[in-house]
């Protein structure tokens, strides 16, 4: 059995369904945190959530910039900043053709929670395209 490329914490993996439940029917979205070895899969150990400022936020999400800055600032102190997390109220749950055209964090995590399926995707932004990733719920 392989082990997954990107493993969340039950804890956060829990919290993630949660916000996204309480936020609906608009998208939540927030920062990712964790480890990023070498070899192993990537950990995400903390997921503070940031205000979505999108103009229509039950289709889109916009991290509030100055939160964001902070959230990675306070991620940073302690871990690694691995990326970025939103959630689909009713969507797909994979990257929307807008999700695609907005990502900008190269190398970054971007993970998608899907309330129809309460169910937590993620993907690398490689620059060009989403890199899907393989995730699994563990320590």
């Amino acid at each position: 059995m392989t082990s997954p490329d990107l493993l969340v914490a039950p804890a956060v993996h829990d919290r993630l369904l949660d916000r996204a439940r309480e936020g609906a029917p608009n998208e939540v979205c927030g920062v990712l945190g964790g480890v990023d070895p070498v070899d192993g899969p990537t950990r995400v150990t903390t997921a503070p959530a940031v205000p979505n400022v999108a103009a229509t936020p039950e289709t889109r999400y916009e991290l509030a910039p100055a939160e964001m800055i902070e959230a990675i600032e306070r991620v940073e102190a302690s871990t690694t900043h691995l990326g970025f997390y939103h959630s689909h109220p009713r969507g797909p749950p994979g990257p929307s053709a807008t999700d695609e055209a907005q990502a900008t964090w190269s190398g970054s995590v971007y993970a998608i929670v899907s309330l129809p399926d309460a169910g937590v995707r993620a993907w690398r932004w490689t620059g060009e395209t989403f890199e899907r990733l393989s995730v699994g719920v563990g320590p």
